[in-house]
């Protein structure tokens, strides 16, 4: 079903409220959620509600942290999440990314001990709106079978990028270095329907087609992904102090643990590099180049990556967000969440 951006971020918040949230940090997370719903990214919007409160509740989620910053050298810094809802910390902590990028050319800013934190687009926006380059990297939990491997070791680990042209469209590049995310396995159980057998393999390390038979995600381009995966895994864990590899805390499991992940923002200022308005310019012409090449086969054009989503961002605008039925029954419900996740095992389904 569809409902407007504004009602949906309502219902969101609402329901972040009654479970905890301060008023700014349940709108906070709502922007996250609603930006990845807008796009089409649904299994980072709010099919997370419901979980989010429920770890909010037992006491997983931190919903009164104590932020602080370090600045640990001219163009680094950590950024203290205090095991925070991974929206707020991650947004706060680019802020602070883009602060030292226009002042040192580059910035380096690692965000510690936060839960998940949902699409990373939404973060590289932020720095790519001011003008900048923005990437951001986020370990995840095992969920992954290494290539050659036959049970999970790392977590989807997505890496983001983005950038801004003079015509004031993005490039947004966002991929887990899974073949898909897990929150695509959730989606497609949520509208019952089934998954392409390239994406995860059940219990004897055979491809499958069903959602419910899950045991392990594949990585994305066999070695290719799970190098990247292991290099995202590096960064955003074992750079930062933090659990790494199959250490790294399960989404669900007991809830009433923090899940003290890792994310690193790296944040580039091109008016250190080259001249700032022929970089935005030639970012466009980027654009223009690809959209303007003749399409293979079975495309009608050729779309820089973030061109689709952006697409669907304008349509939700005018005529709604498409929700799963399930997630939007949740959301108009009275109860703050349903005891679906505590010690859940997703694979066990």
């Amino acid at each position: 079903m569809k409902v407007s951006k504004e009602e949906l971020t309502r219902l969101i918040v609402n329901k972040l409220r009654k479970a905890g949230f301060s008023e700014e940090h349940a709108a906070e997370i709502a922007e996250v959620l609603v930006y990845a719903d807008a796009r089409g990214y649904h299994s980072h919007g709010a099919i997370r509600v419901e979980y989010y409160a429920e770890r909010a509740v037992m006491g997983g989620i931190n919903t009164r942290p104590q932020f602080s910053f370090e600045r640990t050298g001219p163009c680094t810094g950590i950024f203290h999440g205090d095991n925070a809802a991974g929206q707020v910390a991650a947004k706060r902590a680019m802020v602070k990314a883009v602060e030292i990028a226009k002042e040192s050319g580059i910035a380096c800013v690692g965000v510690r001990r936060i839960s998940h934190s949902g699409a990373l687009g939404y973060f590289v926006q932020q720095a790519a709106e001011e003008g900048l380059i923005g990437i951001s990297v986020c370990q995840a939990d095992p969920m992954v079978v290494p290539y050659g491997g036959s049970e999970p070791f790392y977590g989807t680990n997505p890496i983001a990028f983005s950038v801004k042209g003079d015509n004031g469209k993005f490039i947004t590049f966002d991929m887990a270095t899974a073949v898909k995310s897990w929150g695509k396995i959730l989606e497609a159980r949520a509208n019952k329907r089934e998954i392409p057998d390239t994406w995860a393999v059940d219990r004897h390390g055979n491809p499958t087609a069903d959602p419910y038979q899950v045991r392990g995600l594949l990585p994305a381009a066999g070695p290719k992904g799970f190098g990247l995966a292991m290099m995202v895994d590096i960064l955003s864990g074992i750079l930062l102090g933090l659990p790494f590899g199959r250490f790294v805390s399960p989404l669900y499991g007991d809830l009433t643990k923090n899940r003290d992940l890792g994310q690193l923002h790296l944040v580039v200022n091109p008016a250190f590099f080259t001249d700032a308005e022929a970089f935005r310019r030639n970012i466009t012409r980027t654009m223009e180049e690809l959209n303007n090449m003749k399409p293979a086969g079975g495309f009608d054009r050729v779309a820089y990556p973030g061109q689709g989503s952006a697409e669907r961002a304008a349509e939700s605008e005018k005529h709604g967000i498409e929700i799963a039925d399930e997630v939007y029954e949740y959301l108009v419900s009275d109860a703050v969440h349903r005891g679906r996740y505590h010690h859940y095992d997703p694979f066990a389904d």
